[in-house]
């Protein structure tokens, strides 16, 4: 890798962090800003870094940062939230390998990515957060009651966000692509 995917890897890492304080409380898993960072992340760095700019946030977030939507530190990994952490790794990862696969360009292809980024992000946190609650905080959530608060409630807003990170893409790619090309971080 090239010491600019490792630079632009931190700055979506940033961008992440910024989009967990921007947050609507909702009953377990807030609302925030953050996977509009995970989306353009995949799209626009690949999934390799992507995924790396992903990695770097949960890290710095587990080191102790408060970068999280709820603080930082190791003790973060027994959150019911972790696993949307966890999720938007393999969200990027997911989301940029379907964009530089089939080289979409178009907002309406990068939705489709986008989409599939926010499932995967969803698959693992509400995960997550049904064995959280079950066998950490001994609070259980049936089935129902975890697809309702981890999934029903807070998706709505990532759709939006889903749709205006696809045009934002869209519209950017052209531009980065060759500063992205050239450097090595097509994937």
């Amino acid at each position: 890798m090239h010491i600019r995917s490792f630079v632009w890897a931190a700055f979506f890492a940033a961008l992440t962090a910024v989009g967990g304080f921007i947050k609507i409380p909702v009953p377990y898993v807030p609302f925030t800003l953050q996977i509009a960072a995970v989306y353009l992340s995949g799209c626009l760095l690949g999934p390799r870094t992507g995924a790396l700019s992903q990695m770097l946030y949960v890290l710095i977030g587990l080191a102790g940062a408060p970068v999280f939507a709820e603080g930082g530190g190791l003790g973060y990994i027994w959150k019911p939230t972790f696993g949307y952490l966890l999720g938007f790794i393999a969200g990027a990862y997911t989301c940029g390998s379907l964009v530089h696969r089939f080289q979409w360009t178009r907002a309406q292809d990068i939705w489709k990515a986008n989409l599939a980024a926010l499932f995967v992000v969803y698959a693992f946190g509400c995960t997550w957060l049904y064995i959280a609650m079950k066998w950490i905080a001994e609070t259980p959530l049936s089935i129902g009651q975890t697809l309702w608060f981890g999934f029903l409630l807070p998706v709505p807003g990532d759709l939006v966000l889903c749709a205006v990170c696809s045009v934002v893409a869209a519209r950017v790619w052209p531009r980065v692509r060759p500063i992205m090309m050239t450097r090595g971080m097509g994937g």
